[in-house]
């Protein structure tokens, strides 16, 4: 078991659509594509890509049952940001309660962040879950998270409703094979 820090959970809400567009597509071979009943071993390997440095941690230890009957739902919608033809983002879309869309899991593989891709992204998945025709678009982040998430989700119309204390696994880095 790893070391666990303290950590403070910021709680978002949007209460409509946003009215503005969405983001522009970023130069080059952008795609955002649904992953239709995906595999338990595909979602595991997006999850440790893009959440390994924030320290997503909820379904690291999570049975493959348990996972797949989650993501396997369809009312969960998984998305991935493509750029160039490579995974870069992942972006999980829970419609399970038809009054309240939440955005579960959203982020960039580390070698896409600060290139524009996630405002595009963010943009796109917001559309997404405003088209199941919810009452509210909700999100968690925490303290772990990219310094840019929460002023970003902010940008975008989400309002802080509520905030936690809490305490987080910390992961330890991968090291290469050559190391």
């Amino acid at each position: 078991m790893g070391e666990k820090v303290d950590v403070v959970i910021t709680y978002l809400r949007q209460g409509a659509r946003p009215s503005a567009p969405v983001s522009a597509r970023p130069p080059g071979k952008v795609a955002i594509l649904r992953v239709e009943n995906p595999q338990v071993h595909y979602y595991r390997y997006l999850y440790d890509l893009i959440g390994r440095p924030w320290n997503w941690v909820s379904r690291r230890n999570m049975s493959n049952d348990a996972l797949a009957q989650i993501i396997q739902d369809d009312r969960v919608y998984l998305y991935v940001l493509y750029v160039g033809g490579a995974p870069a983002g992942l972006a999980e879309i829970d419609g399970r309660n038809s009054k309240e869309a939440e955005l579960r899991f959203f982020g960039l593989a580390p070698e896409f962040i600060g290139k524009g891709y996630a405002r595009f992204f963010l943009s796109n998945v917001v559309e997404l879950a405003w088209m199941l025709n919810p009452e509210s678009v909700a999100l968690e982040t925490c303290t772990l998270d990219h310094p840019a998430a929460l002023p970003l989700y902010q940008k975008f119309g989400f309002t802080v409703f509520d905030q936690r204390k809490g305490s987080v696994e910390i992961i330890a880095p991968k090291t290469s094979e050559a190391e």
